[in-house]
């Protein structure tokens, strides 16, 4: 049964065909669920969290316009991020038959005629909110807040939204990423203490990654992660080296080779957009328009990397940059064409619409929570059934976590313990989202004169999907690698989650193959050191990931492991054992017993 947007209460598909932005003719299963309750309680707030992609934009202008056919609101107000989005709310309500004015200046004072509301800027109105007070207490103003945690992200701003929109009649609040970084309170937002004591907000309603991929709402994504050798020397005038995401090396040391990687003048992102360029390429064999996005630090390496782009595929990308005032306007020119990548500042990860990006480079040292899940939600967005991303990233320890943690739910917590539980997802000394999208010379507490980045070298790692990891690691360009690369580009999640496994098997089984063979009888057999480690390390990254997906410690899962598979401990199995409790993680990441 279907259901038009405005049309008579019938039960939607769970997946409708993909429609222009905030405009699909039918409502999902969870936009009925969710506006069902609204409905029936009648609030004057409604915060709803739905993960990007999901189709919050059709729920709330379904909530719009069933208020104002109804009489309860004779006006709109949408406050977004920026001013990018804001035209896109009122390019999507227009289609909707509610005529919203996206070009309204404080100075303007009463916006155009024709017009049932506005769109504005979290910043527009925390510049004078007296004036959105008067416009708000004149009607029965319905106000939508779009991402709504950027209204904690100064106390000016927080205060200005409680002032202008305090009289409101109704306050629909959105957003994709409830969590921050931060413990500035988020206006209009309830908070509920849990059982530590911890204030956290409290959604009317909530959809989230998981639920989106089972339903098929959302793409499944693979991580494609990344290590090598990295070189640099310090401001003291020392060369150092290590290995990009080299366990048991100091923050400083993983920040400088993170740095490095990213220097557009190594090997290392080079070989890295080359790779995600032939994995678009076999995603365009069944998804021809599909398009990438590389996400840059600042306008720089922005330029440098599009100018790798353009070797590598003979093709110009496009690119965007802050403070280019056709920025807009090539966003939709790229979003409505065929070209295969755009570049941009870190500062496009939220507000960017582009249903076709399904590839992506993640080329920034930015790693608060809030960012990534907002850089990662440009290429969830699915238009049909068996659409997949792919995002490539740096093998860091702070991304592989936010990685595996992709299904996990967080709330914004205005408190927080004194130690958090070490996954990196919330510290107290992460940056504002404002300074994290706020496109600078440097990032995190590094800058570009601290160091020189000598050399790098690229090598693939493994893939994360769905909480598990897969791969064996090789040289890049090897077949090891291009075994993930060349995934095909429609698959299902379950689909995805077998393959993956299948070609572990395979890695491991070649790599059995490989291993010299005795050519002395009379010599007796020595284990390989070198493929015991590998595999020891193997099976501790793999059991992390278990123990981050399902909350167990990690020491019960390696005696599970043993319970199961036999053996003694990881430090006493041989090579057998510990293939074997590999096999038995990745048959646990599917879903086997």
């Amino acid at each position: 049964m279907t259901e038009t947007l405005f049309g008579g209460p019938t039960l939607p598909p769970a997946y409708p065909e993909r429609a222009a932005w905030g405009t699909a003719p039918k409502l999902r299963a969870w936009q009925q669920e969710a506006l069902d309750l609204y409905l029936k309680n009648g609030p004057r707030d409604f915060l709803a969290v739905a993960t990007p992609g999901a189709g919050k934009t059709t729920f709330a202008l379904r909530i719009a316009s069933t208020l104002i056919d109804s009489g309860a609101v004779n006006r709109v107000t949408i406050v977004a991020p920026t001013d990018h989005l804001k035209r896109q709310w009122a390019d999507a309500a227009a289609k909707v038959g509610i005529a919203i004015d996206p070009n309204f200046k404080n100075s303007d004072g009463q916006h155009g005629r024709g017009f049932i509301g506005v769109a504005v800027t979290y910043a527009q109105v925390a510049s004078k909110p007296m004036l959105h007070r008067a416009k708000t207490e004149a009607a029965r103003t319905l106000v939508i807040l779009d991402e709504i945690h950027h209204g904690g992200e100064a106390l000016s701003w927080g205060d200005g939204l409680r002032e202008a929109f305090d009289p409101a009649a109704r306050r629909l609040a959105l957003t994709g990423t409830p969590f921050r970084s931060d413990t500035s309170p988020i206006p209009f937002v309830e908070y509920a203490e849990d059982r530590d004591g911890i204030r956290r907000s409290r959604a009317d309603y909530t959809y989230g990654y998981g639920n989106a991929l089972r339903d098929h709402v959302v793409r499944p994504v693979m991580f494609m992660a990344y290590s090598g050798q990295m070189r640099w020397r310090t401001s003291a005038g020392e060369e150092m080296a290590a290995s990009l995401g080299e366990a048991a090396v100091t923050k400083d040391i993983t920040s400088h080779a993170w740095r490095t990687a990213l220097n557009p003048a190594g090997e290392w992102i080079p070989a890295v957009l080359a790779g995600a360029d032939r994995r678009l390429s076999e995603v365009r064999r069944t998804v021809p328009d599909a398009g990438g996005l590389v996400i840059a630090t600042d306008h720089e390496d922005a330029r440098a990397y599009a100018g790798q782009l353009k070797r590598i595929t003979g093709e110009s990308p496009t690119v965007i940059l802050s403070d280019d005032a056709k920025a807009s306007s090539k966003i939709e020119e790229f979003s409505a064409g065929d070209k295969r990548w755009m570049v941009a500042v870190r500062m496009v990860s939220e507000g960017v619409d582009v249903p076709r990006l399904s590839v992506g480079v993640y080329a920034t040292s930015t790693s608060t929570p809030l960012f990534f899940a907002q850089a990662v939600g440009r290429f969830v967005r699915a238009r049909k059934r068996g659409e997949t991303a792919s995002v490539f990233l740096p093998s860091v320890p702070q991304l592989m976590a936010l990685a595996n943690s992709m299904e996990m739910e967080r709330d914004h917590a205005l408190d927080r313990p004194e130690k958090e539980d070490g996954d990196g997802l919330f510290t107290p000394e992460d940056s504002l989202m404002a300074e994290a999208n706020r496109e600078d010379k440097a990032s995190d507490s590094l800058t570009k004169g601290k160091f020189e980045a000598l050399d790098s070298q690229a090598s693939f790692d493994r893939v994360l999907f769905d909480g598990g990891e897969f791969g064996t690691g090789g040289e890049v360009g090897s077949d090891d690698e291009m075994d993930f690369l060349g995934i095909p580009g429609l698959l299902d999640a379950e689909q995805v989650g077998m393959l993956l496994r299948q070609r572990q098997h395979e890695q491991l089984n070649r790599r059995n193959r490989k291993a010299p063979a005795a050519t002395d009888s009379a010599v007796p057999s020595v284990p390989d050191h070198r493929m015991l480690m590998d595999l020891r390390n193997e099976l501790a990254k793999n059991v992390a990931a278990w123990a981050a997906r399902t909350g167990t410690p990690h020491g019960v899962v390696h005696t599970k492991l043993r319970t199961v598979c036999g053996g003694p401990a990881v430090a006493q199995a041989n090579e057998e054992q510990l293939q074997a409790r590999l096999r038995k993680l990745q048959d646990w990441f599917i879903g086997r017993k």
